[in-house]
């Protein structure tokens, strides 16, 4: 059969699955199976080459795993974030492309900070991406990186043995985190549970396969958001940056849960579609 005919099979499977990333996913999964790059895989469909059922054999599976809403990321193990690949699966939260404008927030502030080496912490680090984000991209930080979740703790250590920065990676809670820290930190930064206990997410690779402790966040999102801006003031000097990724509806809130804890600077940000996805504010 020809490589392109099972690709576009896929892809209308997708479609009507309601993905809405359907052919990208498609050559994505194609691309994992054979073993090859995306340009490669391009070359084959452009010369519209064979495949013989051996070898189609493992891009059936992966596509028919895909259909059921199985996460793209899971069934490659793999996500990308930034200049990263990270080890990703089930009982971890899969990094999302929204959550760079956090990590280039966080990025930006460590490298403004005039001090040789400035310290950074991530609360809640999941599979390690904005810690890990910062740690490379400012690689005269110090970073350290907090997770509670046992399996996503498991999959964080993975990343961060990757790149080399295992040392500062703890597992615990964010509330009492880093105690040898308290006064000392330039940037805070957090992806945190912020869904509504009673609400249910739209998408299900959300809904089945994100687990929940990376999720929720009380019965207003907020209970986490709360904690981080506690422990935030602990662990921050005078002038450190915090910044916080929190739902598109939640901005306002956020803002004046800031501004009641006394901090000063908050902002709002946006991602790439617009939407309000980050607050970020100063230490008095």
């Amino acid at each position: 059969m020809l490589l392109r005919e099972l690709l576009n099979h896929a892809a209308a499977r997708f479609v009507l699955a309601g993905i809405d990333s359907a052919q990208n996913d498609a050559e994505l999964l194609a691309a994992w199976a054979l073993g090859i790059s995306r340009s490669e895989l391009q070359t084959k469909l452009i010369f519209d080459e064979e495949i013989d059922e051996v070898a189609a054999g493992p891009l059936i599976v992966a596509f028919a795993r895909r259909q059921q809403r199985e996460p793209l990321q899971h069934i490659t193990g793999r996500a990308y974030f930034r200049n990263l690949e990270l080890t990703v699966g089930l009982g971890v939260f899969v990094p999302r492309p929204e959550t760079e404008l956090i990590a280039q927030l966080a990025i930006d502030a460590l490298k403004a900070d005039p001090s040789n080496q400035p310290v950074a912490v991530d609360l809640g680090t999941g599979s390690g991406a904005i810690a890990l984000a910062m740690a490379t991209e400012v690689p005269h930080a110090q970073v350290f990186a907090v997770e509670k979740s046992a399996a996503a703790y498991e999959f964080a250590k993975q990343n961060f043995a990757k790149y080399s920065k295992i040392e500062n990676l703890i597992q615990g809670d964010m509330a009492d985190a880093f105690q040898e820290l308290i006064g000392k930190v330039s940037v805070v930064a957090s992806n945190p549970p912020y869904i509504p206990n009673d609400a249910v997410p739209r998408d299900p690779e959300v809904q089945q396969y994100d687990p929940a402790l990376a999720l929720y966040g009380g019965d207003d999102g907020l209970d986490l958001i709360r904690i981080i801006s506690a422990r935030a003031k602990e662990l921050l000097h005078p002038g450190g940056f915090l910044v916080i990724e929190h739902a598109d509806s939640q901005s306002k809130q956020v803002c004046e849960l800031l501004l009641a804890d006394g901090w000063v600077q908050v902002s709002a940000h946006q991602d790439l579609t617009f939407r309000d996805r980050a607050v970020s504010a100063r230490k008095l």
